[in-house]
């Protein structure tokens, strides 16, 4: 592990910063406004849950008002408890699997079909051009007129390196990029100076897509919830990491 990896490791591991504090800060309330365009949007994450964290209640908004929502999954999300000795890395992938069809049909999108590119969890960085080639084919073939990404400053190595592969790919093909942070909430503070709030935005959730943003998140049982009782089975997300990611409207980079 690199210094750069054992940081931000140390900071994901270190206890958080509690939502009651971002909650009372209003440097979120002046936040402008990001609003989402008519037509096709890819969305990629780096592992499922990702998605529905960071950009699932406009999931769910674009949803309701007939746009086109396509989804590529980087990975299988089969690491996220590499010391269980309870459930294997491959019964964690058909776990996932099923949770987030679940869960996309909570966002309202029944029928959407993941891109899978099945690179291997906790290694995305040394799969990024593979996974840019990946995001170029699927705008062209999507038509998509916005692209949201994992943020490249997240401090998850899989995140920031998904991130950098939409942003490189939705450079050359000429289309927007929103990058949704999802780590960011826990190890960063209110005017934390190594985000970039200059270039941060607003979505505001309609209520009935921010209902379905929580129905979604609960589907994520191997996440949210023990696997047992050892430290290696311990939950991912626990509820207070949940916190940040119920709010009544989500925050995009652009």
């Amino acid at each position: 592990m690199t210094g750069a990896q054992q940081t931000a490791a140390t900071a994901i591991d270190a206890p958080g910063t509690p939502e009651t504090q971002w909650a009372g800060w209003d440097g979120l309330l002046r936040l402008p406004t990001a609003v989402l365009p008519r037509g096709p949007v890819l969305v990629v994450a780096a592992h499922p849950d990702d998605e529905v964290l960071g950009f699932g209640g406009a999931m769910a908004t674009l949803a309701a008002g007939g746009s086109d929502v396509h989804l590529v999954s980087v990975t299988e999300g089969e690491g996220s408890h590499p010391r269980s000795t309870l459930v294997s890395p491959a019964e964690l992938v058909v776990m996932r699997e099923a949770e987030l069809e679940r869960a996309l049909a909570d966002l309202g999108l029944p029928g959407l079909r993941p891109r899978r590119l099945r690179v291997p969890d906790t290694r995305v960085h040394a799969h990024q051009d593979k996974v840019q080639a990946h995001i170029t084919a699927a705008l062209r073939e999507t038509g998509a007129v916005l692209c949201a990404a994992p943020w490249t400053g997240d401090l998850h190595s899989d995140h920031e390196a998904a991130g950098q592969a939409a942003r490189a790919a939705c450079r050359a093909a000429g289309v927007p990029v929103w990058l949704y942070p999802v780590w960011m909430w826990h190890w960063a503070r209110p005017g934390d100076r190594r985000v970039p709030w200059q270039d941060a935005a607003r979505i505001a959730l309609p209520s009935p897509a921010s209902t379905r943003k929580q129905l979604a998140i609960q589907r994520f049982t191997s996440q949210i919830m023990p696997l047992g009782a050892e430290e290696g089975d311990a939950a991912v997300l626990p509820s207070e990491e949940l916190a940040h990611h119920v709010r009544p409207f989500e925050v995009v980079f652009r």
